[in-house]
């Protein structure tokens, strides 16, 4: 019966974001916000009950109640300016409803709740906050830009993404502080291209799956688990290693892709400045990543004259290895498909 609940809040969670990227009006698409967040609360509290998921799911429900209901109160606004022409300043709401997006979002400076609502949930939940609950306040940010406001929250969300990280214990936290960072990316691939952050979103959902599906399997939750890998076959070892440099972004993995193609981007418009702090922000991200990655080779290692193969020998690893071949070898293999054609 649970199983069941579960789905039926999960349709409508995807259906809540379909409604407002497909809204052809402000209120419709706020309809959809709210069908989004109402069936993701439920799907929050599934599983083991700890006092860390119940103020988890609040938190989420009052940061995005509040997003919400100032939302509505900026669409109302705007309505009223277009109908009886009020003395509204127009640009002060369309920062009032920017400002809310980013809320939702998670996005600097508006990112306060995001790492401690991470902190409570489960891998799966997890995965689902950082990937699809930001496709429609991403697509709603897109239609509504204020130049200087989006500038200002784009190298916010890089600093505290990248120096918010370096002090975690806990895995959910630095992937909090990752999606913050990745997010700033995400922004000012959007700032010139709208194809471009769309990319990016889709390989950024990508290599988060994959790292989290190999997190969830292992439970692994804090750095002190990760010290006491030793029982991991090798080679899973290894993935997961090149799977964190992929997310920082190394090249030659699939990472470096998305990267790439915003460094092109933002090098023929010209904005250099930009571009330097966000590459320099981004050596910081890889700085923790390869901290995490040389706890699991490094600190405690000992090698056991047998090998436990119920830990990874399950129906879940198949696909876990495979999301980890394409995040490994993805750029090889598109630059190969582009060299042949």
């Amino acid at each position: 019966m649970k199983k069941i609940s579960n789905n039926i809040f999960f349709i409508m969670l995807i259906t809540g974001s379909l409604i407002t990227i497909s809204s052809n009006s402000w209120l419709g698409a706020w309809m959809g916000l709210e069908i989004n967040l109402l069936s993701f609360i439920p799907l929050m509290n599934e599983g083991k009950k700890n006092l860390m998921t119940s103020e988890s799911s609040l938190k989420y429900f009052l940061t995005q109640a509040f997003a919400s209901s100032i939302l509505l109160f900026a669409i109302i606004l705007m309505m009223l300016f277009f109908n009886n022409n009020w003395l509204i300043n127009n640009n002060f709401n369309d920062l009032l409803i920017l400002s809310t997006l980013l809320l939702k979002s998670g996005a600097a400076p508006f990112h306060f709740w995001f790492p401690g609502v991470m902190e409570g949930l489960n891998w799966i939940n997890s995965l689902i906050l950082m990937t699809w609950q930001k496709i429609a306040p991403l697509m709603l940010i897109s239609y509504n830009m204020n130049y200087n406001f989006f500038l200002i929250s784009i190298i916010l969300s890089m600093i505290i993404g990248a120096l918010g990280g370096l002090n975690q214990t806990s895995l959910r936290k630095l992937m909090a502080f990752s999606s913050i960072n990745h997010l700033g990316w995400m922004l000012m691939a959007m700032m010139n291209n709208e194809l471009l952050w769309f990319t990016y979103f889709l390989l950024y959902s990508i290599l988060s799956m994959s790292i989290i599906l190999m997190f969830n399997n292992f439970k692994l939750f804090h750095f002190n688990q990760i010290f006491n890998f030793s029982m991991m076959n090798p080679i899973i070892k290894f993935f997961m290693f090149l799977n964190l440099l992929s997310l920082g972004g190394l090249p030659p993995f699939l990472g470096f892709l998305p990267k790439w193609l915003v460094i092109q981007n933002m090098i023929e418009l010209n904005q250099i400045f930009l571009l330097f702090i966000a590459v320099c922000l981004t050596l910081i991200t890889l700085y923790y990543y390869l901290r995490m990655s040389y706890s699991i080779y490094m600190l405690n290692y000992n090698k056991n004259s047998w090998m436990l193969m119920n830990s990874y020998n399950n129906k879940n690893m198949n696909l876990i290895l495979t999301l980890n071949f394409i995040s490994i070898m993805g750029l090889m293999m598109i630059t190969l498909i582009y060299m042949i054609l």
